[in-house]
């Protein structure tokens, strides 16, 4: 089990999240004495997004495939119409 004093959890948080995000428990420290512990909530770390799942999902939703060329039609388009004419 990891430590940790309240001055740390101040100044270097980061450390506490990388602790909890890998699923160890830390004892939290106050003059020397033991407050309590923090425990990780392990259902966000169990929610890891398959890719396959996410492939799927992208195929799903059949969004159309723009070239660059078109990308930038489409954008000097908008431009124009929001800017106006004296636009280069």
């Amino acid at each position: 089990m990891q430590y940790i004093t309240t001055t740390e959890l101040r100044t270097k948080a980061k450390i506490l999240v990388n602790e909890l995000f890998n699923g160890k428990v830390v004892k939290l420290i106050h003059r020397s004495k033991s407050l309590g512990k923090i425990v990780p909530d392990l259902e966000p770390i169990l929610k890891v997004i398959d890719a396959n799942k996410l492939r799927r999902k992208i195929v799903d939703l059949d969004l159309p495939r723009l070239s660059l060329k078109e990308i930038d039609r489409r954008y000097k388009y908008a431009m124009m119409k929001k800017h106006g004419q004296g636009l280069s």
